[in-house]
């Protein structure tokens, strides 16, 4: 996930007007709430993606009497979270606010239970998104609708053309842009990952991986720890690193995927992922479509070559790591009802992909029901570059975030201390025996939970 500059000049402008369907129905919850909402949403990396946002507003809006107005913040200098962490300590400031991942467990008690919006939503477009869900209901409530813009998957984004020359694999053969499976998807696995990675490192175009304490290695690692079944803890943070055969597995796998990988990944940030693909000098990266986008512009010989596949399959399955955005409420906001209702609105399908259309297919929607949004079969070049981007049934996987199922609270303190590159990094770079490397983690996490 690239961050920044690099990001902000990643895409054209959204994609196209705004047809006279594409905003449905006025809300029949916000009939008569008159007045004024203020909400401040993240401000998209994706020029002209805001734009998807002001129209739902201004419309909604208008068929509800309602004055709105729309603030955008980056988290370039942790802008945007530096104004929750304000408004929540003054309890004034706007009446809805964008959260990142664990935020509604941080101000769990200053945000709206917004339960009978997503009980309405859930009726209409069944499953949630297991990790929104996780990270976003506390205490047995919703505190924030879970978010279409600015959420993203990571799966891997791949040069066809090296991969086919260098490794061997047609990954557009293997994951074509169709709901099914081609041939040899069932060998996509982390030991061909690994062959791959091999044989690409020898060609001179090694896979991009982030190995540092980012958001991008925490989270692609968080997916591949999960694919061998290897958890840190138990649902209740008790630490599983003792006699943990799985953990010890897929530290050994992870250790020898980092010889094949750049020197200097262990002090990647969030953007040099992006470059190394942009640039040429990389096979494969696991990134949301921002590093395709900005080829398109800076290096179209290397865009038209690019493809979206999901991520390897380990001894336990295939997971895909998932980084979500949440709108929540401020409990002491003056118009509750009527931030209800229009959060309400923007998440039903019809406008959730209207955001997802503006942003070039890189927002996420957070019901499993929508993984069929025409964007990712039409985008491109090639078209249906992006088609395997949202986790799909015929992928047969499971979103994911680092550190589940530990308790959220914990979790939190895992993912932000990146436990799991450490630990690699531990044992890959500081040359320390696994036993020491896990009894360091196992003392890392009781600290954090005697606080």
């Amino acid at each position: 996930m690239a961050k920044g500059l690099t990001r902000r000049g990643a895409m054209r402008a959204g994609a196209g007007v705004l047809a006279a369907g594409a905003v449905g129905a006025p809300m029949v919850h916000a009939q008569g709430s008159a007045g004024s909402l203020r909400f401040a949403f993240w401000d998209h990396w994706v020029p002209g993606a805001n734009g998807a946002l002001q129209q739902l507003a201004q419309r909604w809006g208008e068929r509800n009497r309602v004055n709105m107005t729309l603030d955008f913040i980056n988290t370039t200098g942790n802008q945007l979270q530096l104004t929750i962490a304000a408004q929540a300590q003054s309890r004034s400031g706007h009446d809805g606010i964008s959260l990142l991942p664990w935020d509604p467990g941080t101000y769990a008690n200053q945000l709206e239970p917004v339960d009978d919006v997503m009980g309405r939503l859930s009726q209409k477009y069944g499953q949630v998104n297991p990790i929104a869900e996780f990270l976003a209901k506390r205490g047995g409530a919703w505190r924030g609708v879970p978010a279409t813009s600015g959420t993203q998957t990571k799966p891997a984004l791949a040069r066809f053309d090296l991969l086919q020359q260098h490794a061997g694999l047609d990954i557009r053969a293997m994951w074509p842009a169709r709901n099914e499976r081609g041939p040899g998807s069932d060998q996509w696995t982390w030991d061909t990952f690994l062959r791959a990675a091999e044989a690409c490192h020898r060609a001179g175009v090694p896979f991009g991986l982030p190995m540092g304490q980012f958001t991008d290695a925490v989270d692609w690692v968080g997916a591949l720890f999960a694919s061998y079944g290897a958890r840190l803890t138990d649902e209740r943070g008790n630490p599983t690193v003792r006699n943990n055969q799985e953990l010890r597995q897929v530290l050994d796998y992870a250790v020898r995927l980092s010889r094949f990988l750049p020197n200097d990944v262990w002090a990647w940030d969030d953007a040099s992922n992006n470059r190394a693909l942009i640039s040429g000098r990389s096979a494969l990266i696991f990134n949301p479509p921002s590093a395709w986008a900005v080829a398109k512009r800076d290096a179209p010989q290397v865009a038209e070559n690019c493809w979206t596949i999901p991520m390897p399959s380990g001894p336990r399955g295939r997971f895909l790591a998932y980084l979500p955005y949440v709108t929540g409420i401020w409990a002491f906001g003056r118009n509750k009802n009527a931030a209800k209702a229009f959060l309400e609105f923007i998440t039903e399908r019809e406008n959730a992909e209207f955001t997802s259309t503006f942003s070039q297919g890189y927002d996420i929607p957070p019901f499993l029901s929508m993984a069929d949004f025409r964007v990712w079969e039409t985008e491109g070049p090639p078209v249906g570059t992006i088609f395997n981007y949202p986790l799909k049934p015929h992928h047969q996987a499971s979103y994911s975030i680092a550190f589940s199922p530990a308790p959220p609270d914990l979790a939190q303190q895992m993912y932000i201390q990146a436990l799991n590159t450490k630990l690699i990094a531990r044992i890959a770079q500081g040359n320390e025996s696994v036993d020491a490397a896990l009894g360091w983690v196992e003392r890392e996490i009781n600290n954090m939970r005697r606080g």
